[in-house]
């Protein structure tokens, strides 16, 4: 890192083929979830300049695949802990057919890793006990929701005066209803279980802007029913409706996006 004091930011991987966030700060590196293959999650933090032995531990948001795919091996042959809830542990055992030591949080309740202060908070998704993260450090807030079917008040709460966000902006709705896909994938994905669209990200944004939000990132967009343009006007725009400027980018899928860092 730069300065003490600093924190780094770089989605490494958004999107349904594979999730995986690099935070740094002067003390500590960790991963938000491992949804890409063990050799593409090492190829993307070789890319960002970070070697796997720097990496102090992986958080685990949820048990689906494109969230912990590359877990098992890189817990195996990296030697890097594993931070996950009960129930996103017994899911990644089943899932890798393997044992995994890890380290448990609970749900709701704020834990000290290193130089972080974690809160993982719940969301609603369709797997068990699924969880958004503000990760705090002396000076600055960073918020982790995506995966998540409907905004409540106390996510809205949770995430109020963070620096930097990450977001869902899954989906156009209207696309939705259009692609080719089958009516149960619909209705999973408009459901309360399901994804944000671009409207509802800007409602959240709306409920937790403030003047020292740094950076927005857009997260989790569907290849096939969004588009980075689509939600960049659709989020710009609806906030501009009220007034809000924000520094907005799409988290990339294909590769490395553009890191941010808060001072």
């Amino acid at each position: 890192m730069s300065e003490p004091g600093a924190v780094k930011f770089r989605p490494l991987a958004s999107g349904s083929k594979g999730n995986c966030l690099l935070l740094e700060t002067s003390e500590t590196k960790i991963l938000i979830d491992a949804g890409l293959s063990r050799r593409a999650t090492l190829k993307r933090l070789e890319e960002a300049g970070v070697f796997p032995h720097e990496i102090d531990a992986i958080l685990v948001t949820h048990d689906h695949i494109d969230h912990i795919q590359g877990v098992r091996l890189l817990s195996e042959k990296e030697n890097i802990p594993i931070l996950a809830n009960v129930e996103t542990a017994k899911g990644i055992c089943q899932t890798h057919r393997s044992s995994i030591p890890f380290k448990i949080f609970t749900t709701g309740e704020p834990f000290c890793f290193q130089d972080l202060e974690i809160l993982p908070f719940s969301i609603q998704h369709d797997t068990l006990d699924p969880v958004g993260f503000v990760i705090q450090t002396d000076q600055h807030r960073l918020g982790i929701a995506a995966d998540l079917g409907v905004i409540t008040d106390a996510i809205i709460r949770t995430l109020q005066s963070c620096d930097m966000l990450y977001v869902e902006a899954n989906h156009e709705p209207e696309w939705v209803h259009a692609c080719p896909r089958p009516a149960s994938y619909k209705q999973r994905v408009l459901s309360r279980l399901g994804h944000l669209s671009n409207q509802d990200c800007a409602r959240l944004l709306i409920e937790t802007a403030h003047d020292k939000l740094q950076h927005v990132y857009l997260a989790h967009l569907s290849s096939e029913c969004n588009s980075q343009e689509k939600a960049l006007e659709v989020v710009s725009s609806t906030l501009q409706k009220y007034g809000i400027e924000l520094p907005i980018a799409c988290a990339l899928q294909e590769k490395n996006s553009i890191p941010s860092e808060i001072q």
